[in-house]
Formats: C-alpha cells, structure tokens, sequence
C-alpha cells in the first residue's frame, strides 16, 4: 500500500523558515500532481502549493513569493520551502498526492499524509 510520510514540521518564529518533505512510498509506478494542503483552527483546509511531474507549479496567493515548492522523481518525495513565514501560516500542513498509478490496481489514485504542525510565534 501507498504510504506518506512527513516531516520538517514544528516551531518557529515570524520571519523564520522551514522546510517541510513529504516521501511516499509502495508499489508506485507514476504521481502526476504532488502538493501541500493547510487547514487552521475553524478554517477549511485550503491548497497551498502543488507541482506535477513536468515541473508546473501553482501556489495559493497568500504563500506567493514566500514559498517554494520541488520534487524529487527518483526518490518520490516533494517538498515545501517555506520562508517569512507569518502567525497565519500556522496551522496542519497535509502532503497529498493524486492521479498516481500503482501496481496492482486499476486506474488512478489519491493519498494523503496524516498530517503535520507547522507554528508561527509572534
């Protein structure tokens, strides 16, 4: 089975920066979109940033020009440059990826991340 897992969340002071990876793992043959949700305490969760495998990115316009997202074919992981980062940027981080083709299945497929912290002290 496909699995997720993220890391780089954490504790860290406006104008600072984290890095957050997410590496899936399984009988994975291709993943056309990799990105990164956020959802904040009484907010819905919302897209931050997703990149497919060709490189084409999109990033939510709160995050433009602060964060940077990249991938990693080879090793299947995507990751979440996050600099300047502000007390509303503070909330769940969620790895997802979608449209993935897996060995044994028909069709295509989501998954996501079990979620990470990511805390912005003013």
């Amino acid at each position: 089975q496909v699995q997720l897992v993220e890391s780089g969340g954490g504790l860290v002071q406006s104008g600072g920066s984290l890095r957050l990876s997410c590496a899936a793992s399984g009988s994975i043959l291709s993943i056309e979109v990799m990105g990164w949700f956020r959802q904040a305490p009484g907010k819905e969760r919302e897209l931050v940033a997703r990149i497919t495998s060709g490189g084409s990115t999109n990033y939510a316009d709160s995050v433009k020009g602060r964060f940077t997202i990249s991938r990693d074919n080879a090793k299947n992981t995507v990751y979440l440059q996050m600099n300047s980062l502000k007390s509303e940027d503070t909330a769940v981080y969620y790895c997802n990826i979608a449209r993935v083709r897996e060995l044994g299945q028909a069709g295509l497929h989501d998954h996501w991340g079990q979620g990470i912290q990511v805390t912005v002290s003013s």
